[in-house]
């Protein structure tokens, strides 16, 4: 019996997965040789490369997306995502996306920000323009014996996260009295009556009609998004 035609197609195929298996982990046609971020905003690429460490000179598809992932995201807390993509035959992309604050908390001389899941990621020495500050006042209330900080905290974080972003860019405070009492302090002296959490993108719809249609008002009142009260000139 002749084994030859069985064993060439046999052998062939052993020597094309070699050659394969050779091509992208042997030799030096497959491996990294550039590394590159984008995305970045308040960061500088050179700092997502640093935290990255890819390891430049490895073969490419032996890469662990996933490490460099969590090693991103691990050393820069303003870093909600990146993703982590193999451009080949050379390089490895880094797509960062930022986290954005929502809120100030205000620590001694510094701000903490906060994103719009609550997450307290950096501190920073100067305001960011167009994020407010909180001032929590709750600590005597009923509310404030109900509900501890951290959960005033959370509440604070869902207004401003509901808020518009021109509306957002006009608010110097957010200033949570009680659970259900939360008072905007906007630029020239206006003031907003929001009431709860509940309802925030009504109310936020709401209060952008009523800057619009009695830009001299100083008062605003959404607590109840069906019927928004404006007051003074």
């Amino acid at each position: 019996m002749c084994r030859g035609p069985v064993l060439l197609p046999l052998i062939a195929a052993v020597l094309l997965v070699a050659g394969g298996t050779w091509v992208l982990y042997g030799s030096s046609w497959l491996r990294v040789e550039k590394v590159t971020a984008s995305g970045t905003r308040v960061l500088t690429p050179g700092q997502v490369l640093a935290a990255a460490a890819v390891p430049v000179g490895a073969p490419l598809v032996s890469v662990d997306t996933d490490e460099i992932e969590g090693r991103v995201r691990s050393r820069l807390p303003r870093v909600d995502s990146v993703d982590v993509v193999r451009a080949w035959p050379h390089g490895i992309g880094l797509k960062v996306t930022e986290r954005k604050p929502v809120l100030l908390i205000k620590k001694a001389a510094n701000f903490v920000e906060v994103d719009a899941s609550g997450v307290r990621f950096d501190t920073v020495a100067k305001a960011p323009d167009g994020v407010p500050v909180l001032e929590l006042t709750a600590a005597q209330s009923s509310s404030g014996r109900r509900f501890d900080e951290q959960r005033l905290l959370r509440e604070a974080v869902g207004v401003a996260g509901d808020l518009p972003e021109a509306v957002a860019r006009q608010t110097a405070q957010v200033k949570v009295g009680s659970y259900d009492s939360v008072v905007l302090e906007l630029t020239r002296g206006r003031t907003v009556m929001w009431g709860s959490g509940e309802q925030g993108q009504a109310k936020g719809r709401a209060l952008t009609a009523l800057l619009k249609a009695a830009p001299k008002a100083d008062h605003f009142d959404v607590s109840v998004p069906t019927a928004p009260a404006v007051s003074g000139s």
